[in-house]
């Protein structure tokens, strides 16, 4: 294959094609090929600085980006989490003793002390203590006794500290009240209960009449007679109509045995 470039000159030969160097005279000779080897030697280690320096620039590049994440990552880790919101603490309520304490409590009614009696509260039971020994009336007649307006007219308070502080046998009150009336009224059995009991009589209670009557001691038969003889000689009642009297439910309420009894032996 031909080559179109032309001949090479011979050494020591200006060539023709090339150009004059400014500041150098004709046929000066060619720069020693040393030069050139010493630039192209700059231009490598030129390009090797800056190889060097673009590395230099990566590794800055790379720290500072390694610096940066850590710094990221620290702040991150470092940050501190938010504290959990403290709990109020209740008030603490006040004590139930305090809140008694403020409480106004009732005083209760008590019965006057000993020394701080009234002259009436005594009066009141000096007086019941007399019917209850003398007469043996029942508590609830006793009471009526000294309240009423024909009788000892004390107070309703007085009279009841009276019988709320008497000492009595109430059993025994109402037994002894049976007796009087077997041996003064010579009364059947039946007729000394309604007595002891009625609302206008003794005022004892059932429990406490039916115990007289269970207890006394008594000849009914000739409680029966006895009255039989009162009402013949007081009234000269005849015979039958004492029989009738003396068995009526409305009369003397002895069994009809008991009547039968009197009206046989009226006249032994």
């Amino acid at each position: 294959m031909n080559s179109t470039l032309p001949p090479s000159p011979e050494p020591g030969v200006p060539d023709p094609s090339s150009a004059p160097q400014f500041g150098m005279p004709a046929g000066a000779p060619a720069p020693a090929p040393q030069k050139k080897k010493r630039g192209k030697w700059f231009i490598a280690g030129g390009c090797g600085c800056l190889a060097i320096i673009a590395l230099a620039i990566a590794g800055c590049s790379a720290i500072v980006a390694t610096s940066s994440g850590d710094g990221e990552d620290s702040s991150t880790t470092t940050e501190a989490a938010p504290a959990a919101p403290e709990e109020e603490t209740p008030a603490e309520e006040a004590a139930p003793e305090e809140a008694a304490i403020d409480e106004e409590v009732p005083a209760e009614e008590e019965a006057p002390a000993e020394g701080d009696v009234p002259a009436e509260y005594t009066s009141a039971l000096n007086s019941a203590e007399s019917y209850s020994e003398m007469l043996h009336m029942s508590k609830q007649g006793i009471f009526d006794q000294l309240t009423s307006e024909y009788g000892d007219q004390f107070s309703e308070e007085a009279a009841q500290y009276a019988v709320d502080n008497l000492e009595a046998d109430w059993n025994d009150n109402a037994l002894k009240s049976a007796e009087s009336y077997s041996e003064t009224l010579h009364m059947s059995k039946q007729g000394i209960y309604d007595q002891l009991t009625s609302e206008y009589g003794e005022q004892f209670t059932e429990e406490q009449a039916q115990y007289a009557i269970d207890t006394i001691v008594a000849d009914w038969n000739q409680n029966a007679l006895e009255s039989a003889k009162s009402y013949r000689d007081t009234m000269d009642m005849s015979p039958e109509a004492i029989r009738d009297q003396l068995s009526s439910e409305y009369g003397d309420q002895f069994t009809q045995e008991e009547a039968d009894y009197a009206v046989e032996n009226l006249d032994g």
